[in-house]
């Protein structure tokens, strides 16, 4: 079963604002430089290009899928496999500065869970109700704590 992540406006403003930045950060000096060549124009826009790219790929892919043994969690690049068996509790947070975080909003849950670097993930599954069934279901001893 797949779980695409929930989008909010607010996460939207703070990309938008983040890729506007970059586009200055990389692009206001290209134009201010009288003796730029080709070949930093090219190299610029191929840079902006890919930094923009990726951005995007890893904010806009982001999906939690159940699988037999474990839960996926990915957003481009980033992937954890959590198993079942080693998660401990869900709990509602709104702490999205902090922590290994999948998520693109205000709101989300976090998963504690044994095997974990930093011991928890952040995520933000937009039918929130129905990802937690799913996980009670394929996980019966995990503690799951309301808002």
């Amino acid at each position: 079963m797949v779980f695409r992540a929930k989008i909010d406006s607010f996460f939207i403003f703070i990309m938008s604002i983040t890729i506007l930045v970059l586009s200055g950060v990389l692009l206001i000096p290209l134009f201010t430089d009288k003796t730029r060549t080709m070949l930093d124009t090219v190299i610029v826009f191929s840079l902006l290009i890919i930094s923009v790219g990726f951005i995007i790929w890893s904010v806009f892919s982001i999906k939690y899928v159940f699988y037999d043994d474990y839960l996926l969690v990915k957003g481009g690049p980033f992937r954890s496999r959590i198993l079942y068996q080693e998660i401990t509790k869900v709990s509602p947070t709104k702490d999205i500065y902090t922590g290994y975080r999948l998520l693109s909003s205000k709101s989300g849950i976090e998963i504690f869970y044994k095997s974990g670097t930093l011991g928890s993930v952040k995520i933000s599954p937009k039918e929130n109700e129905l990802f937690l069934s799913e996980l009670k279901k394929r996980c019966p001893n995990v503690i799951i704590q309301e808002s």
